[in-house]
């Protein structure tokens, strides 16, 4: 497991006390895989936000990260951390939706390989020097449209997407692999599922895991 708490430099908001009252709330809010729980208290939040809302870092709410986007909940991230990596039985992930990075490095430790997709250039530059400044290399990015995914290094064994659709994109199902899954927000504003989707042999079964707010999965680059 990666140490960046140790690693990296920081200030009183991000002592050891702080960073474990986070874990506390989410243990309490049903977080239950140690591993996730773990990433929650060494991933360096503040790191990923504008410094003007560092002193925010570790309060369990979602934080704007410039062009219309934002860093999502801590409670979400590991859940759908969670979610994804729970019965996981391969290396791949697809995650639609780089952000700020903050997803990609919870991911990074816990998985062989991650393909990220960013639409916004500018986001997906500073993603790719926080994780680096992390040591962090076990992830390609592209930029390009989320519907579209990345088909070049299809199937999946997990496909995590940080935005909502009104509907499953038929695109990003092709490429979960069998035995896969893919954890994303579905439905329309005010009104969005956290969805679990499994892709068995010749099917696929979904599974609602409660209701979240994101914004949404853009079309296009």
């Amino acid at each position: 497991m990666m140490q960046w708490a140790d690693s990296i430099q920081g200030i009183g908001m991000t002592s050891a006390r702080t960073r474990d009252r986070l874990v506390d709330r989410l243990k309490n809010h049903g977080i239950r895989s140690s591993a996730v729980l773990e990433q929650i208290r060494n991933v360096p939040r503040h790191l990923f936000v504008d410094e003007a809302l560092a002193s925010r870092s570790y309060e369990d709410t979602a934080l704007p990260i410039g062009h219309g986007q934002t860093i999502s909940q801590p409670y979400v991230v590991a859940k759908m951390t969670e979610a994804l990596l729970a019965e996981f039985a391969g290396d791949k992930v697809l995650e639609i939706g780089t952000g700020c990075g903050y997803q990609t490095a919870m991911l990074a430790p816990l998985v062989k390989e991650i393909y990220t997709v960013e639409r916004i250039p500018e986001l997906l530059r500073k993603a790719k020097q926080r994780l680096r400044q992390l040591d962090i290399y076990n992830v390609r990015f592209r930029l390009g449209d989320g519907w579209e995914g990345w088909p070049k290094y299809a199937p999946y064994d997990g496909i995590i997407v940080a935005a909502a659709a009104a509907e499953l994109p038929q695109k990003l199902l092709d490429q979960i692999a069998p035995g896969g899954r893919l954890i994303m927000p579905v439905g329309p504003s005010g009104a969005q599922e956290l969805t679990m989707v499994l892709r068995r042999d010749d099917h696929f079964e979904q599974v609602s895991l409660g209701g979240v707010s994101f914004v949404p999965l853009v079309k296009g680059k």
